[in-house]
């Protein structure tokens, strides 16, 4: 089966949310190489795993569109979702020459949320452990895994209190655009669930 129409929509838009973010961060005004690979290693780290939560309740579709099976895709994402997460504050930490920097901040709530990409950081490897050892915990995993819609709201936060890139409307609009489309998943996984938890209690019922 080859990819259908969708997909090809699918993922030219995935390609020119790549291209515009890259494409801003190098057209903006010149910095350090190093400084370039901070931002670029944030965003695109911010935008994988993004795609990655967003299209977990659509993997079948999704599989049927691309004519592949999509899972592999998404833990696709879910990886360079985590590379540029973890690159992000080592690079930002060899910088200042500090692992201070992995350390939460609880100083204040503006405190707090400003540097809550050092929270996020721990729960992303949480999140993503949690698949990799579903076998040794069955009833846990789904529950941990879920923390990666927490982590991402924090990244985003973070990203908007002090994010270089965060100031400019377009980054702003994307970024926080695909977290509300992250929450509006997450609520939709969650009631979901509880209609089928309500079918299964009917179904007993009458049996």
């Amino acid at each position: 089966m080859g990819v259908t129409r969708e997909g090809y929509v699918f993922t030219g838009g995935v390609i020119a949310l790549y291209i515009l973010v890259t494409v801003f961060v190098l057209l903006s005004p010149p910095l350090a190489i190093t400084d370039t690979a901070i931002r670029l290693a944030a965003l695109l780290g911010l935008l994988s795993l993004s795609i990655a939560v967003i299209t977990v309740p659509f993997i079948p579709v999704m599989t049927g569109w691309l004519g592949t099976p999509f899972l592999r895709i998404h833990h696709s994402f879910a990886c360079a979702g985590l590379l540029g997460a973890t690159i992000h504050p080592l690079l930002y930490a060899w910088t200042v020459a500090s692992a201070a920097v992995f350390l939460p901040l609880y100083g204040s709530w503006h405190i707090f949320f400003s540097t809550s990409g050092r929270v996020a950081l721990p729960l992303i490897y949480l999140a993503a452990g949690a698949v990799l050892f579903r076998r040794a915990i069955p009833r846990y995993w789904r529950s941990l895994h879920l923390l990666m819609y927490l982590a991402l709201f924090l990244a985003v936060v973070h990203g908007n209190l002090i994010g270089t890139d965060f100031s400019h409307p377009v980054v702003r609009v994307v970024f926080n655009g695909l977290a509300l489309v992250a929450a509006g998943v997450f609520l939709f996984r969650r009631y979901r669930k509880g209609e089928f938890n309500r079918g299964n209690a009917l179904r007993q019922n009458w049996e």
